[in-house]
């Protein structure tokens, strides 16, 4: 599988030793040392490609099912033979302005760590190299490596948690400007904007549950010292989330805002138009009135009738314009 396996390493002491490059024969090989581990990482396996490494590793059907099917939910399940953690890595484009998110699911056992990446968001890369420069921590075994991918995970959650805030700042000033606020898109703009904060919850706020779980009781398969690792992540987490909630508050404050201003502005326009509308009715009855036709109608054959019509229309006209005027309706 040279197109599915991205690395598959033995580490032993915290170290990266040489191994064989066939898996199975690298995961008899280090059972067979007993203080060592193997880590696979996988990316977008097919059913036929993991098939192996299910036979291989033990893994259980139902956690291989979420392996390929992706699209979970972040959680945390408990089988016989392993130990499955989904976690939904966070990208935010910056120029497009969308959330991208992809997922990480890990298998550890006895003496082995199965990564499976779906997606473009890829924290493993880092991960595993940042690893290797610290076997003080990567001699744990396989409980470091669940601990360090949640830890990238989640402190990447806060950097795009200060990238959406920085991005609702401009939005909010954007929307409140004069410019801005008569923008006809702007309600359309908070509202694709939520759903990026809708997006980033589904994967942020799932996770409290098994990151408390691994921070609190014992756990099979995690290195009985590696609570406080893992309450640190959960302290972040909890952090994240604080930020979302605040996302959420904001937008949904903002909205209600834009939407009260757009009330007023509204009601604005109809007094205007209320007023434009007086001023016009003025002029409309009395020519509906000097439009009838009767003979015995007052001024009809006077010289001076036309202009002092006239002159009272342009006078009724100006009286109410400044009527208008003074109470703010023009």
């Amino acid at each position: 599988m040279p197109g599915v396996i991205v690395d598959c390493a033995i580490y032993r002491d915290g170290r990266r030793t040489p191994g064989p490059a066939d898996f199975s024969d690298a995961i008899q090989e280090a059972r067979a040392r007993g203080n060592a581990f193997l880590w696979i990482g996988l990316y977008e396996p097919t059913a036929a490609e993991f098939d192996q490494v299910t036979s291989e590793f033990g893994l259980h059907p139902l956690a291989v099912e979420d392996a390929l099917r992706a699209h979970q939910r972040p959680k945390l399940e408990v089988y016989d033979d392993s130990l499955f953690l989904v976690l939904k890595p966070i990208q935010y484009d910056e120029e497009t302005t969308t959330v991208i998110t992809g997922e990480v699911m890990i298998f550890i056992g006895d003496c082995f760590v199965v990564t499976v990446r779906h997606g473009e968001a890829n924290p493993l890369g880092s991960v595993r190299s940042r690893l290797e420069r610290t076997p003080d921590v990567l001699q744990h075994g396989p409980t470091a490596v669940m601990y360090a991918v949640s830890d990238a995970v989640v402190d990447h959650y806060l950097e795009v948690a200060d990238a959406l805030h920085t991005d609702l700042d401009t939005l909010e000033a954007e929307v409140f400007t004069p410019d801005g606020a008569g923008r006809g898109d702007s309600a359309g703009r908070i509202y694709a904007f939520k759903r990026k904060v809708l997006e980033f919850r589904r994967a942020t706020a799932p996770l409290t549950e098994p990151m408390a779980r691994l921070a609190g009781a014992t756990v099979p398969f995690v290195h009985r010292h590696s609570q406080p690792f893992f309450r640190d992540v959960s302290d972040h987490l909890t952090r994240t989330n604080d930020h979302v909630d605040n996302l959420d508050r904001l937008l949904s404050d903002i909205l209600a805002a834009h939407l009260a201003q757009m009330g007023v502005r509204q009601n604005d326009d109809m007094r205007k138009i209320s007023a434009w509308a007086a001023m016009a009715a003025v002029p409309t009855m009395v020519a509906g009135v000097y439009g009838m036709n009767f003979d015995h109608m007052p001024e009809l054959r006077q010289t001076w009738g036309y202009p002092t019509v006239l002159v009272l229309l342009v006078v009724s006209m100006v009286v109410l314009h400044r009527l208008f005027k003074r109470r703010g309706w023009l």
